[in-house]
């Protein structure tokens, strides 16, 4: 078996010409030591431990009792002893940044602290002041300050890492300080559940557990390119990681003011599907943002956007799902003027927006609905009160309210739901329930049909086949 390996590796030298080449080659599909590696860069990996004050919650039957009740005493003696605010303990990771002693980690990991302690590799602990937080991106920066220079890390290229490549974890996982763990990088540009809606996270296999958030992740050259955030809770092997290349957008901010401020550009955004291209006559769904609703006196009204509109391009940047377009918007500076190229009724063109700052939206729910015959679309509606006309921002005549939606209907599998506003069939304004009547009779069974409903704040785009 020894002379056969031997035998093998001098035929694969002699097929590639025993050149250097093809020693490199076979250098590069053998798995790395990442001994030098770590020694290179845990240094700047440090240890976050919080503490945080949890007040108990008042005895609930103490609800009950009026003044000068006699079990008020009671209850009184019965919790003496109790402590009304208990010390919350918690750990995590991080890594430096900068001689300065910046340290990036995550923002669930010193949320509401009141004191952090920062542990290096050498066993050194400092207090920390909390510098600036993002929890829409779940990162925070803090800082130590020591009055000598600190070991830190070098950040990356997120972008440039594809999948395969080998990376290195270090962090702090279950409290066992500076463990090292090793995988590759699963995928890139996932978006996980509800969290993070500003950031497509790096999927990856190596070993991540409670205590490594805010951790780095490394790619082969020692450079940071993931801050380590969450894992997959049906499964093992399965972590995720925000890019640095987003955390390095947003340090200079959280740095200089604290908080992270925001580009707006005033839409209301859904995924292209199939049946909503071939509504809009489009041969071939070819991504994008579809613009359900266009805000009054936004940035997107005044640069002359429309509802129907599909985003394909920002600022330089191809948008192939309405994600690419929130990101996009949202790392753009306020009053920086972009160039979007756009489909309008199957062709193309460019519109420039000077993007605004964004501000909290607010969200309705839908009414409680009675039970109607429905018509061709599924639907039952009437037209709307004064008052829900007032609250949804319509003008009066405008739309019909949708009171019930025909189960097993195309209308229900395209997730048209009672409580919406309808205000288009097929780009036609809706203009109450006599004119809605009129669009429906014109429609025939078979043929693809598209709505613009108007849900809570949102606009949203369905299409279905009759």
């Amino acid at each position: 078996m020894k002379h056969f390996f031997k035998i093998f590796f001098f035929l694969f030298l002699f097929c590639n010409g025993f050149s250097t080449g093809a020693l490199a080659s076979w250098a590069d599909i053998r798995p790395p030591s990442f001994a030098d590696l770590a020694k290179k860069v845990q240094s700047g990996v440090v240890n976050v431990s919080t503490t945080k004050v949890v007040r108990r919650a008042p005895n609930p039957m103490m609800r009950h009792f009026g003044p000068n009740d006699p079990f008020e005493d009671f209850f009184d003696k019965f919790f003496e002893g109790v402590p009304q605010e208990q010390q919350q303990n918690s750990l995590g990771s991080g890594f430096i940044i900068n001689k300065e002693g910046y340290i990036l980690t995550n923002n669930h990991v010193v949320e509401r602290a009141e004191e952090i302690i920062v542990r290096l590799k050498d066993g050194r602990k400092f207090k920390a002041k909390m510098v600036g937080t993002d929890p829409q991106t779940d990162i925070a920066v803090i800082q130590i300050k020591t009055g000598e220079d600190l070991p830190f890390v070098e950040l990356g290229d997120s972008d440039a890492s594809e999948p395969g490549e080998w990376v290195m974890a270090i962090g702090n996982p279950f409290g066992f300080s500076h463990t090292v763990t090793v995988g590759v990088v699963s995928a890139k540009g996932r978006l996980v559940g509800e969290g993070g809606p500003y950031a497509k996270f790096i999927q990856t296999d190596a070993s991540i557990n409670p205590g490594n958030s805010g951790g780095p992740l490394f790619n082969s050259r020692g450079q940071v390119i993931g801050i380590n955030s969450m894992i997959y809770g049906m499964g093992t092997g399965i972590g995720f990681a925000i890019p640095i290349n987003l955390a390095k957008e947003l340090v200079p901010q959280l740095i200089a003011k604290g908080s992270v401020t925001r580009g707006w550009l005033g839409v209301a955004i859904q995924q292209v599907t199939p049946e909503l291209a071939k509504s809009f006559g489009l041969d071939e769904n070819k991504g994008g943002a579809l613009i359900a609703d266009v805000y009054p006196h936004s940035p997107a009204m005044e640069g002359g956007m429309k509802s129907g509109d599909i985003v394909v391009e920002f600022n330089g940047k191809p948008i192939q799902e309405p994600f690419d377009l929130s990101l996009e918007v949202a790392h753009t500076e306020v009053d920086k003027k972009v160039k979007m190229k756009i489909l309008r009724e199957g062709k193309e063109d460019t519109l420039t927006v000077k993007i605004g700052k964004r501000e909290e939206e607010k969200t309705a729910q839908a009414p409680v609905t009675p039970e109607t015959k429905a018509d061709l679309l599924g639907l039952s509606v009437r037209d709307l009160r004064i008052d829900e006309v007032k609250e949804s921002g319509l003008k009066p005549g405008e739309g019909v309210l949708i009171e019930r939606v025909e189960p097993d209907s195309g209308a229900e599998m395209a997730d048209v739901r009672a409580g919406d506003i309808l205000i288009e069939i097929n780009g036609v304004r809706v203009m109450g329930t006599e004119a809605y009547r009129k669009l429906v009779a014109d429609l025939k069974k078979g043929s693809f049909v598209r709505l613009l409903n108007k849900r809570g704040s949102a606009s949203v785009f369905v299409a279905f086949r009759l």
